[in-house]
Formats: C-alpha cells, sequence, structure tokens
C-alpha cells in the first residue's frame, strides 16, 4: 500500500524557477532536514514525459503533491473550445485512487457513503458524496465496480485512513482498502469527437452508456475505460496502469490526430464545469472536517444533491449521517440552495461602459466570492454569494454556482450580483437559471443515436 501523498501548497512554476530549484535550492534544504533532493521535489504523473514538451506557457502548478498546466497554450479558449467542437485529453492522474476488496468491500461503502452503492452493478459507475455524522458533506467522488466486489474510488483529499477507521469499526469485516494512486495515471477524452477516436482503439466503448464502465486492451494494455468526466459533454476516462501510460498517450494522439485532438490544463476544464453546473471541492464546498463552524460546512441538499436521496424511504442502509439527512429533507431545515445564476447581459455591460471601460469578457473565470443582495426598496440587502464565475463565450453571458437563501432560489428569481469596476463595487442583475447550463444530448446518447 502506497503512503498517502501530503498536499503541497497551490503556486505557479515557470520553468526557470523550477530549474533553479532543482539545481540550488532543494539540495541545500534537503540536507538540513535530512532528507533526499527526491523527497522534496514535486512529484510528476506519468504522462509527464509526453506532457512537458507540449507546455508552451512554461508554467506549472501542484495538484496534491504533483505538477499539473493549467493550460498548455497562451489561450485558454482554445482548449475550452476543444471540449466543445473536437476532443481534448486531460491529465487527471493526482486524484487519489483508492480499490476496496473483500466479500464485505460493498458493506463498507454501504456505511460510508450517502449514495446508495447497491444501485452500482458490476460495469457501472456512480457520483456520490460521504459524509460527517451530523449530515455534513466530507467528500465527494466517483465510484465504480469493476469486477463484482471490487470497487475502485477516487477521491481530491486523502482519504485513507478514514475508510480504514471505519472499516475496523465494523468488528470482523473482510475488506481490504488499498491506496493505488501511483499505480494508476487517468486521462480524461472529453468532446464531441471523443467516442470516434477511442472506437479506433477499443470496441469496448461503444456499448457504453453514461457512467458506464469496461475493462478491456488498448495497444495490448489493461485500461479500464469509463463513460464519465466532469466537462458536462461526451466523454470517456481511462485508468492506465503508470508503466503503460507513454504507450496509451501515444496511441491516442495518434488516433486523435485527424479529430484535432487537444491537451488541456486545469484552466479549460474548470470553465467547462461551471457551464456543466458541476461544483469544486475548495470553491463551491469545503470539507466539513477542516471547517470552523457550521456556517462553513454544507450538507448534501444544500448543495444541490437531494436527488441522491430520493428513494430513501425504500433505503434500508445506516449509512454514516444518515439520521440528520433525513431530519433535514423531512423539515425543510435547508439553510441555503446552490443555484446557477445567469447574468443579464445589458446590465452587466451598462456597469462597466458608464465607467468609461468595456466589460471583460474574454476568459474570465474566477473562484472568489461575489456578494449577492436582495432587489428592492433596501440598499445592499445581503442575501448570498457566487462562488464560481464564468463569462461563457459559447453561452454568451455570464454564468455563476451560487448559494441564496430558499425564498431566492427558485427559477426565475431576480437578485443583484456585485461585480468590481474599477475596484468599486458595483451591482448587476442575475436571475437563479436551472441548471446545468449547457447539456448536449451528446453526453448522454448511445452511439447508434439514441438517447440513453
Amino acid at each position: 500500500v502506497s503512503p498517502e501523498r501530503e498536499r503541497w501548497p497551490l503556486h505557479s512554476w515557470p520553468k526557470t524557477r523550477f530549474s533553479m530549484w532543482q539545481r540550488e535550492w532543494a539540495p541545500s534544504i534537503a540536507l538540513r532536514a535530512g532528507l533526499t533532493t527526491s523527497e522534496l521535489m514535486p512529484r510528476t504523473t506519468p504522462f509527464q514525459s509526453r506532457l512537458e514538451p507540449l507546455n508552451h506557457t512554461g508554467v506549472w502548478k501542484h495538484w496534491s503533491g504533483y505538477l499539473v498546466a493549467p493550460q498548455y497554450q497562451y489561450s485558454a479558449n482554445a482548449e475550452y473550445y476543444s471540449i466543445r467542437n473536437s476532443v481534448s485529453v486531460l491529465d487527471t492522474s493526482p486524484l487519489f485512487k483508492y480499490r476496496f476488496t473483500g466479500t464485505d468491500a460493498g458493506s463498507l461503502l454501504e456505511r460510508v457513503l450517502a449514495r446508495d452503492i447497491g444501485g452500482c452493478g458490476v460495469g457501472r459507475a456512480q457520483y456520490t458524496c460521504w459524509c460527517d455524522e451530523r449530515g455534513f458533506v466530507l467528500q465527494d467522488g466517483v465510484v465504480m465496480q469493476v469486477a463484482p466486489g471490487e470497487y475502485w474510488l477516487t477521491a481530491a483529499e486523502p482519504t485513507l485512513r478514514y475508510f480504514r477507521n471505519i472499516a475496523r469499526e465494523m468488528t470482523g469485516a473482510d475488506v481490504v482498502i488499498e491506496d493505488v494512486s501511483a499505480d494508476f495515471g487517468i486521462l480524461a477524452l472529453q468532446g464531441p469527437h471523443a467516442h470516434r477516436v477511442i472506437s479506433q482503439l477499443t470496441d469496448a466503448a461503444t456499448p457504453l452508456k453514461y457512467f458506464g464502465v469496461a475493462q478491456t486492451r488498448l495497444e495490448g494494455c489493461e485500461v479500464t475505460v469509463s463513460r464519465t468526466g466532469y466537462t458536462g459533454d461526451l466523454g470517456y476516462e481511462l485508468w492506465i496502469r503508470a508503466e503503460d501510460a507513454g504507450t496509451i498517450w501515444d496511441a491516442l494522439m495518434a488516433a486523435g490526430k485527424g479529430h484535432n485532438i487537444t491537451p488541456i490544463g486545469t484552466t479549460a476544464l474548470k470553465m467547462a464545469r461551471v457551464e456543466a453546473g458541476l461544483l469544486l471541492m475548495g470553491a463551491d464546498f469545503h470539507m466539513s472536517r477542516f471547517a470552523w463552524v457550521d456556517a462553513q460546512r454544507e450538507t448534501p441538499n444544500e448543495l444541490g444533491w437531494g436527488w441522491m436521496f430520493r428513494k430513501l424511504a425504500e433505503d434500508g442502509r445506516t449509512f454514516i449521517g444518515r439520521s440528520a439527512i433525513e431530519a433535514e429533507l423531512e423539515q425543510g431545515t435547508s439553510r441555503w440552495k446552490t443555484v446557477g445564476l445567469a447574468v443579464d447581459w445589458d446590465d452587466y455591460e451598462r456597469v462597466f461602459t458608464d465607467a468609461g471601460i468595456l466589460p471583460p469578457r474574454h476568459e474570465v473565470y474566477s473562484e472568489s466570492t461575489m456578494s449577492i443582495y436582495r432587489r428592492g426598496g433596501k440598499e445592499w440587502d445581503y442575501a448570498g454569494y457566487a462562488s464560481s464565475f464564468l463569462t461563457s463565450s459559447l453561452l454568451r453571458k455570464p454564468i455563476a454556482l451560487a448559494k441564496l437563501p430558499l425564498d431566492l432560489a427558485e427559477t426565475g428569481s431576480e437578485v443583484d450580483l456585485e461585480v468590481a469596476v474599477i475596484r468599486q463595487p458595483k451591482n448587476v442583475l442575475a436571475r437563479v437559471a436551472r441548471m446545468p447550463f449547457f447539456n448536449p444530448p451528446r453526453k448522454t446518447a448511445l452511439m447508434n443515436g439514441s438517447a440513453a
């Protein structure tokens, strides 16, 4: 079992500075700390040898101790439109990866996961979350049953010790939990041409329905393919043995050459996920474990995941947080709701042109808090906040993910969103919109053209 990785601080690494760190600073720091230089260095994913020559910006950031590129090209929009118009490939290897085996693996996940794992049969994946005893979200992730009684799960933060502690509480349980994070690389193949690319390498992807999973061989290498992704578009994710990473990368790039396959960084991914209405931990919500007060914690229903509990009355599991979640749903005690906001373009344009400047619209993506106010007689009547903001060039309007009290959370409700105009706060009209903002039929369509 590989040890869990420490999280590194998030900052940029231009090539010249990274080389200086390797050459001059790291050896000195390592000597003082009694460590080797390699133990201080950021890790690289199994695809680094292929990705590094493609990074024209020369900028790298940290993701869970691994180097990743926020963007490879100077234009984030060029990468974004490969997701929407052709096919993109993204390295998501820094995700924490866990394997659950043993006759009681399913029972453990029934106990831990808030969504019923019983609905995740062999060859299926499931978006899920896990909570504390008070019903506040710890993390979200994707779990899949790759073989009878064998489950793989991804998480954004380390959670091995937590799962093992729960397993120990299940006296005599036959379950083995392994951290396989370093054993696999993951590539996300996303975009309208994703199937055309992967179908050149395997037939296993063609019959997959949305959130379906298949184990296959590509170029003689074992690969697990799932019909999943974080872009809200047609896509697949490939779990690849670390030693096979270069072989599979080369095969994908060759197969995608005629479809303008484009490596993308995390910026383009985040732009796409806002349009898809997908939440990002650390931006749109936070782990309850690290919160100081309950105002920093959120429940699944407050995050818009109440659909996970539609059949809760028929679900006999005693999963962690069930009593609190049941009480919240029955009594209607949610404090707010996570919603989509569509900003009125005319009003957005007005506040900038009144100040004598053009409204920002090119590659504007933000994860900072933007206050929201009630409209009416009282000025600056605080109502909530937006946690993610994007000027969508595809939808031709600014959009946001926001937290609003229940009386303002209905579709069509009007609020004022605060934006900064030459460092001054100005309010613009925004309306609660149904999410996802972008939801193309191809995302869930079967490859014979019928809806899944």
